[in-house]
């Protein structure tokens, strides 16, 4: 599928992971819309074919109103990449006891409840666009990661709500198969996001230290080449791609 003259919506895209592909897609000529909290909106470096929108993933009218805008772009919505989450941290018990029961609903709400609300949403737009060669509309791509399937000490959250994104990939490439949509979600591993901002070179050392080839933190430039190619190759449907560099997360 060309990516040139089409509208695509990447949750996240004010940063990181979103923000590397928001501009790789705005690269090859999509009309991207960057969905992203105002907080992190404000602190975006703005790029020329990227539309800031401000909504919150798990808000069913906002993540409405931010599709309606990109299908009403001029530009038939194909491309959906959901980047969109957090990795906040908790053992199920720990020295200040049990996990805190709101903050593990809060990580499920906004990394799988909210990838779903996207998906979902922009999955009814997505099929409203005319068929292109195979019947084919568009491709809308989740992120899960590693720890999906290794979560470390303290993950709990996190892992589970990762770990229902990876889930969804297969029903939800069923599910959409009628309408000409396909359904695709990356696993990254340790990558060199905003999220490791606060770590010491030590520490990011360390982490690079276990990855077995290369030995090196993943980019987001790399997510987002991944992204673009999972676009461009119209046979991959319904899978998991893992991009780690081998690396099997250790317990700690």
């Amino acid at each position: 599928m060309q990516i040139t003259d089409t509208a695509a919506i990447v949750t996240g895209g004010a940063s990181g992971l979103g923000g590397a592909t928001a501009r790789a897609l705005a690269a090859r000529g999509a009309r991207v819309f960057a969905v992203d909290l105002p907080s992190a909106i404000e602190k975006a470096e703005r790029v020329e074919g990227v539309t800031y929108v401000a909504a919150d993933v798990t808000d069913a009218e906002q993540v409405r109103a931010a599709v309606d805008q990109a299908a009403g772009s001029g530009a038939p919505l194909r491309i959906v990449v959901n980047c969109a989450g957090v990795g906040w941290a908790g053992r199920i018990l720990g020295k200040q006891g049990p996990h805190e029961l709101d903050l593990f609903r809060t990580i499920v709400e906004i990394n799988l409840v909210g990838t779903f609300n996207v998906m979902r949403l922009a999955a009814e737009a997505i099929a409203k666009t005319e068929p292109l060669a195979d019947d084919q509309r568009g491709v809308v791509i989740n992120t899960a990661s590693v720890a999906a399937f290794e979560g470390q000490i303290g993950q709990i959250g996190y892992s589970a709500s990762k770990g229902g994104v990876a889930a969804m990939t297969v029903p939800a490439a069923r599910d959409l198969a009628s309408f000409g949509i396909r359904v695709m979600t990356i696993a990254p591993g340790i990558i060199d996001t905003p999220m490791l901002a606060g770590v010491t070179e030590e520490f990011r050392a360390g982490l690079a230290a276990g990855v077995p080839f290369p030995k090196r933190l993943g980019r987001p430039d790399e997510y987002a080449q991944l992204a673009v190619s999972i676009v461009e190759h119209d046979y991959l449907n319904g899978e998991v791609i893992r991009m780690d560099g081998a690396l099997r997360m250790a317990p700690r």
